[in-house]
């Protein structure tokens, strides 16, 4: 299957403080691919979910290098988290 479904979505910031949810591999790999940046931490996140939607690692495997991108770049929302305050807030288009 395709679209290879985590067991726990993941939860990041987008735009001024909107949360949005990713369910599978190709819901993250978009979003990371669509990450302006170039960081060694977003070169890891895009292999390993390649690596998954090849069917070369799980689809865990790869929410975990996702989450510690995400995680770096201080947009993923942690269970009982409250938005970033508008000045802070994280950019998807951000470096």
């Amino acid at each position: 299957m395709l679209a290879k479904p985590f067991e726990k979505p993941i939860r990041v910031w987008v735009g001024l403080g909107f949360p949005r949810q990713l369910n599978t591999v190709v819901d993250a790999y978009q979003f990371v691919v669509d990450w302006c940046g170039n960081s060694p931490e977003q070169k890891a996140a895009m292999r390993a979910c390649k690596a998954a939607l090849a069917g070369e690692i799980d689809a865990e495997t790869a929410r975990g290098v996702f989450v510690a991108f995400a995680r770096r770049k201080d947009i993923l929302i942690e269970e009982g988290a409250v938005p970033p305050p508008i000045g802070n807030a994280a950019q998807p288009n951000h470096a």
